[in-house]
């Protein structure tokens, strides 16, 4: 081969290869453009799980099962919790004399035994046979006669009250379950209470509000 052909192989040569390495680069760089556009793409196509969790859609399910009945009931109830809490129209269930009143926080002396010792009512004293009356509406508990407090009556009063009516006569107007009214009468003054008999013929009168002993005064002071 001569020279100058050898030359012109040469020069075909070096220009394939720049032609070649031209496409190299060009190939290089229309697949780096493609990756840099196809990332963004990707970065905000929407993702399945994103859509469960989106905090707008937690918030409006959650007011959805809430429940709603707990607001209702609490509002139901307040009335009858009010009617509880209302007065009672009272009255002393005997016209007498206080001879022994309440005394829960401090002693008194009895005078039947002769010491000293709490006393969970008031004495009411008045005349053998005298009617002794409900001191409010209510409903008779029990009916019995206790061994120291005498022949007992016990009524239940709306709003937690109880009263007991003790010393009345053996015998009583009442039974067990019967509806009574204020003033209705329940018995009558005897002498039956073997603690308080040296007080005479009287009436035993006390109150409890919630299974709690509490002074008569204050319950026949509600009117």
């Amino acid at each position: 081969m001569s020279k100058n052909n050898q030359g012109s192989m040469n020069g075909k040569g070096y220009y394939i290869a720049l032609i070649l390495c031209a496409v190299a680069i060009g190939i290089s760089g229309y697949l780096y453009y493609q990756n840099a556009n196809s990332d963004p793409i990707q970065a905000n196509a929407p993702d399945a799980s994103a859509a469960v969790t989106n905090p707008a859609e937690a918030d409006v399910q959650a007011v959805a099962t809430q429940p709603q009945s707990g607001s209702q009931s609490s509002q139901a109830t307040k009335p009858t919790q009010g009617q509880s809490n209302a007065a009672l129209k009272t009255a002393s269930p005997v016209a007498g004399e206080t001879v022994a009143a309440y005394a829960m926080d401090a002693l008194s002396y009895n005078t039947t035994t002769r010491d000293w010792r709490v006393h969970n009512g008031i004495d009411i004293a008045a005349e053998a046979g005298t009617d002794v009356c409900a001191a409010a509406d209510g409903t008779v508990y029990t009916v019995y006669e206790d061994e120291t407090m005498g022949m007992t009556v016990v009524i239940r009063h709306d709003g937690g009250y109880t009263t007991q009516y003790s010393s009345l006569d053996a015998q009583v107007s009442v039974t067990p379950g019967e509806s009574v009214q204020l003033g209705d009468v329940i018995g009558c003054v005897g002498q039956t209470a073997l603690l308080e008999s040296a007080i005479g013929d009287h009436v035993h009168f006390s109150v409890t509000h919630n299974d709690e002993a509490m002074d008569p005064a204050e319950f026949l002071g509600q009117n």
